[in-house]
């Protein structure tokens, strides 16, 4: 349906952002072929590296312009996306940079048609108002938020996901639950957010481990893209927390994949709240029937973190980074602390001792 959309749109030149692997497997060679049939014109860019950089969207941008392209598609992960997304933004406002955009609605411009075809279960960037972009000088890892960056369509296509590997399948997988766990015990939620939120959750509960040991099983992938896209939903209308801001951390200095530093910090964080998450955690417990209605709050949230853990067990997630230096802790915890502080709404501030604690629980031993 894409090349029917673009005409229908007016547009001729599409800028087609995808994966080497997926170029490889010939996943796009049915949409390249319908392109050349209703005659637009379309190119090529396979440069995105995981965290993209703002380096990567200037290349991107020259390609971009040189072509004289009118739309974008993006098919791939979380960093196709975010590269695509901030790559309209620059095409929409030139004269501003990558930098002077960081934060919530400094964009404020329509930016070029954008359709997203993700090809993972994870970052649910097919809904949401945020691009996660990587300055390369200074190694900072910040958002660019803005309405105006929400793509134009969306397709949900469980082929595009069948071959991914079992370590992308697992860690991205975690990192649509992370979206979804963060969304629910966060201080911003709605009728709408937790209702999704709990949709995911068990989607991912019911789906995940099935895609990691039968990648094969279209009916769980495409399980597992719904859970994906509801944790989409939830988490740009009520954001994220310090599983976040610490990931950020580490993907910014080691380049540490960002779902896999998810799925690591996941738990550690949710035990670091302690008691103010117990009740939350319980009816996502009682959800997926890991607790029953006799458990009290605090044993049913147990066993959710439990379960997290466990599954990061069967997928081979580890529970450390091996990237993490001790001597950049509290460098990195000040970062975290102020990404998250004021911009997150968690369910309590954690202070730099508690941060600092839950990085040297990080470290490889």
């Amino acid at each position: 349906e894409i090349p029917n959309i673009l005409v229908a749109n007016n547009k001729s030149s599409a800028f087609l952002v995808a994966t080497k692997s997926i170029i490889r497997n010939g996943l796009i060679d049915s949409l390249k072929m319908k392109l050349s049939e209703k005659n637009i014109k379309y190119v090529i860019y396979d440069g995105t590296i995981p965290n993209p950089t703002i380096d990567n969207v200037e290349d991107a941008r020259e390609i971009y312009l040189a072509n004289n392209c009118d739309s974008i598609i993006a098919v791939g992960g979380g960093s196709v996306m975010d590269l695509s997304k901030v790559l309209g933004a620059r095409i929409a406002r030139p004269k501003k940079s990558v930098e002077k955009m960081k934060g919530l609605l400094h964009v404020r411009k329509k930016i070029p048609l954008l359709i997203t075809c993700p090809s993972t279960s994870g970052s649910g960037s097919e809904v949401t108002i945020a691009a996660v972009i990587t300055d390369s000088k200074t190694h900072d890892k910040y958002a660019v938020s803005d309405f105006s960056l929400m793509p134009n369509y969306s397709v949900l296509d469980p082929n595009l996901t069948a071959s991914l590997p079992k370590n992308m399948t697992s860690t991205t997988g975690m990192d649509a639950l992370t979206h979804a766990v963060e969304a629910f015990i966060g201080n911003s939620t709605t009728k709408e957010t937790r209702k999704k939120a709990i949709d995911s959750v068990k989607l991912i509960y019911d789906n995940l481990y099935e895609c990691y040991i039968n990648g094969s099983n279209l009916e769980a992938r495409k399980n597992m893209l719904l859970g994906s896209h509801y944790a989409g939903i939830a988490f740009t209308k009520s954001y994220v927390g310090y599983v976040h801001a610490i990931a950020h951390t580490l993907g910014g200095e080691y380049l540490v994949a960002h779902g896999f530093a998810n799925a690591v910090i996941l738990p550690k964080v949710l035990r670091k709240y302690g008691k103010n998450v117990h009740k939350k955690l319980a009816i996502l417990a009682k959800e997926v029937n890991l607790a029953d209605s006799n458990d009290s709050n605090t044993v049913a949230s147990e066993k959710f973190i439990s379960w997290i853990e466990e599954l990061n067990k069967k997928m081979d997630i580890p529970d450390k980074i091996k990237e993490l230096k001790e001597s950049y802790i509290e460098f990195l915890a000040k970062k975290a602390a102020k990404e998250a502080n004021p911009l997150y709404p968690v369910p309590r501030l954690l202070d730099s001792k508690e941060l600092i604690e839950i990085y040297k629980d990080l470290i490889w031993r």
